[in-house]
């Protein structure tokens, strides 16, 4: 399978996925949320885990 195949069946959509997932522990919020969250919004959850500020210690 080229590399156009593997992005237009999803593989970018998932790597976006993990790496959201590692953005939102750094901001102390759950991976595991974040990363399904962001198979369903995509960007959206990126932009979202950039602009809100650090969830407080818990």
């Amino acid at each position: 399978m080229d590399i156009n195949g593997w992005l237009a069946g999803g593989g970018g959509w998932l790597t976006l996925a993990l790496v959201n997932a590692g953005l939102a522990e750094q901001k102390n919020r759950t991976r595991l949320g974040w990363f399904l969250g962001s198979l369903i919004l995509g960007p959206v959850a990126t932009f979202l885990i950039v602009v809100w500020s650090p969830a407080g210690d818990r």
